[in-house]
């Protein structure tokens, strides 16, 4: 008995997920986007790509219907803090 009410009660929790549908590339990757920069998270960018496409960095999220995913990559520390030149002093 606790199983079958174990069993409704996870397919009644995962109705409101499938009822989404899949997400646009744009939307995903804002939100993906809110959550680094609200973490704190500087120097990344995150790309959109064919699912069949070989891309360098980490799977995020996925999107258009499976179709798509999307890469996050750190950049680097140099190309995010411009390096100071130093004036010889005289």
């Amino acid at each position: 008995m606790k199983l079958l009410a174990a069993i409704g009660f996870l397919s009644f929790v995962s109705l409101p997920a499938q009822a989404q549908g899949p997400k646009a590339c744009e939307e995903l990757k804002d939100e993906i986007a809110k959550k680094l920069d609200a973490k704190g998270v500087k120097g990344y960018t995150l790309d959109i790509v064919a699912k069949d496409k070989d891309a360098e960095g980490k799977v995020v999220g996925t999107c258009d219907g499976g179709t798509k995913k999307i890469i996050y990559n750190r950049t680097p520390a140099s190309a995010a803090t411009p390096k100071k030149e130093e004036t010889p002093k005289p």
